[in-house]
């Protein structure tokens, strides 16, 4: 229950319904049938990474020309953070490649910490530092 809620955005509620449904034996089987059906399951396995990026808000904007957008975001939320759309107070880091516009200027005036492309890869790669 604890790992549940420690996940952005789930409450206790959500915690709590999830490890009910997943507690029924009927249910359980869930994992392997949607992967014997080709869906991939990492996640509903345990295994679908670390949480070093845990309660954190990305924005990407701009090209990115390592990763794709939905690449970037897929890490991001592997890591335990969140990817968002639009920047806020909330929002912890701003992703900007070539072209960003608007919301590296929004980032900048709400004072969230901008990163390049690069130094969000080695943030990945060296476990959230």
């Amino acid at each position: 229950m604890e790992e549940l809620e420690e996940i952005a955005d789930l409450g206790p509620k959500i915690a709590e319904s999830l490890r009910d449904y997943f507690d029924r034996p009927e249910n359980q089987r869930l994992p392997e049938l949607l992967e014997s059906r080709g869906v991939l399951t990492a996640q509903l396995k345990g295994d679908a990474g670390s949480r070093e990026l845990l309660g954190l808000t990305f924005v990407f904007t701009g090209a990115l020309e390592i990763l794709t957008r939905a690449e970037a975001e897929e890490k991001v939320r592997l890591a335990g953070g969140k990817a968002s759309s639009s920047v806020s107070k909330k929002t912890d880091y701003v992703v900007a490649g070539p072209g960003a516009g608007s919301k590296l200027e929004k980032a900048r005036d709400l004072g969230v910490a901008v990163l390049t492309e690069i130094e969000f890869v080695d943030m990945i790669d060296n476990g959230g530092e």
